[in-house]
Parts: structure tokens; sequence; C-alpha cells
């Protein structure tokens, strides 16, 4: 199994970056993930690190070297993240609950299928084409759905950012599935927050996918992002992935898996745990690019050793 996978994330014009990313893999299987805690909510970052981690370590324990049945696997993660947060919501008498989008994505056996609450996207793009992508759970995108207002008015409508789907949320998250796809070589996988997508319009995300790497299109769209919304910029976060299969293409972003023994796990999920965010001030520019810094070693680590 081979792949090229890069990660990055912007803070924009915020005081804190609330989005989380990572991917974990073993032998046979690749999960990647993204959360994006939401504002207008207590420590969204905090839902967000707990969502990462807690559907991080369900994966270390139950891809032996694959997961055995994709849709459950990832339906429990998200409903133990969901758990995750309010138990951390009870232990701290907090007020309110922190919430978070999540979308996480599966690959095994040549064949990805992906879960989501909330905003944050995927796209599968092959060929400088969409082939699919998530459909956002926001009020806008019901009203759509039932015929109750104009897509062209998803840009400028008031309503355009309430979303009703999350997790940390009162009510228990609706986890909706993709239908299993099968990749063909070069096939393209991004998640990403809406501090990228709601700035980037589609067709400059595939082509900027089409004619660069993963390594050169996610900075430059994020720098797009950022630089268009200005000082009002979201956090803007992305995590893309090239896939290669088996095939015998190498560059500086490419792991290769076949010589991993079955129970090696390799995590990519980079953030803090809860009780060091409670110790720490906010993540500011100079962390994440730390931790930025540290995914670029790693890969170029892994890339060495195959």
């Amino acid at each position: 199994m081979q792949f090229s996978v890069y990660q990055e994330s912007r803070i924009g014009g915020r005081r804190i970056n609330q989005d989380r990313m990572g991917y974990i893999y073993t032998r046979d299987a690749v999960l990647l993930l993204l959360a994006d805690g939401m504002g207008g909510h207590i420590q969204g970052e905090m839902a967000a690190a707990i969502a990462m981690q807690t559907i991080g370590k369900l994966f270390q324990q139950m891809a032996t070297p694959t997961i055995k049945r994709p849709e459950r696997f990832l339906e429990d993660c998200f409903y133990a993240a969901h758990r995750d947060i309010h138990r951390y919501t009870e232990s701290h008498n907090l007020p309110e609950s922190p919430r978070t989008t999540i979308v996480a994505c599966l690959i095994q056996h040549n064949n990805a299928i992906w879960a989501h609450c909330g905003d944050s996207r995927l796209y599968w793009m092959r060929a400088g084409q969409i082939l699919a992508r998530t459909q956002d759970h926001s009020r806008i995108e019901a009203l759509i759905a039932q015929g109750k207002l104009d897509p062209a008015e998803r840009d400028t409508h008031p309503e355009r950012h309430k979303l009703y789907n999350c997790l940390g949320a009162t009510n228990a998250p609706i986890v909706e599935l993709s239908r299993t796809v099968t990749l063909q070589t070069g096939d393209v996988l991004l998640l990403c927050s809406d501090g990228l997508w709601s700035v980037v319009p589609d067709d400059m995300l595939t082509r900027a996918f089409q004619e660069n790497t993963v390594v050169r299109a996610v900075p430059d769209m994020l720098n797009k992002a950022v630089s268009i919304a200005g000082v009002n910029s979201d956090n803007a976060t992305a995590l893309a992935m090239v896939w290669l299969g088996e095939s015998s293409q190498l560059d500086a972003a490419t792991i290769s898996t076949n010589t991993l023994q079955i129970g090696d796990v390799t995590s990519m999920i980079h953030t803090l745990l809860p009780e060091q965010l409670e110790k720490t001030d906010p993540i500011d520019d100079h962390e994440i690019e730390r931790a930025i810094a540290e995914i670029r070693g790693a890969i170029q680590k892994t890339t060495r050793r195959h």
C-alpha cells in the first residue's frame, strides 16, 4: 500500500486554531481525520482534540491490520468521541458541552469509505474532476434539499453558517456514511475545514491538485484562502492524499507500508492531550508551524526506510 499525503493548518484571523488533523495507518489500512472545533461554543479546540484522540485510539485497537466492519467502525468511533466530549463536560462542570465537526476516511484493499458530521468536507477527485463530495449538515443545505431555497443563495444567505449536526451537542450525532468506492492510482482524497472550502471555489481546488503534488497544492490553497478572506479569515486546514496503490512511483511525500508488520501502527495525529490543553495557552502560529515541521520530518524518515 502506497500513498502520498500532506497536511497543514493556518490560524487565519482567529485568536486560536480550533482545527485538528491527522492520519494513522497500519500495513493494510489508513485512516484520515479532520475536526473543526465549533466557534460560538466553549472550548471547541478541546472537542476537536478529544475526537481525534478517541478515534485514533480505536483505530490502533481494531486495525489488525485491517478494520473488519468499516461502516460500523466509523459509526462507533463518532459515537465514542461524542460520549468522551460529554464525559469531559461533566467532569469539568462546564455550562455547556464543547462541539466539533468531524470527517473521517478509511482506506483499505484499494477501497475507501468516509463519514462526517457537520460541514468539514471530503472531496474525492480524479483527473481534475470531483467524483464525490460530502454534503454539509447545515441549515442552508437542508433548505435547498427541501426546495425552499435557491442554490444560488448558498454564499449570501444569513443562515449559511448554522449547523444542525456535530459531535458534542445535546442530541446524538447523525453519522452520514458514504458508499464504498474503489480507488485508482492518482485519485486524490481531500479533507478540509470550512476555512478553506468556503473561500476557495471547487474548480480552483481541483485544478490545484491536478497540476501540483499534495505537498505544493495544500499550502498553496491554504495561503489563497487566508489571503482572500483577509483579517476575517477562519482557521483553514487541509489534509490531502494521493492514492498510489502498489505503484512504484516514489517522491518525498510517498509512504509505503509494505514492510510494516502486523501490529505496527504509525500515527500522524498531532494534537495535545486534553489535560495538556488545560495547562497551556491557546495554540499559536509558532506551535502549528512546529507541528508541521515534525510531520514533514516523519514523512521523510518513512520514505527513507521504504
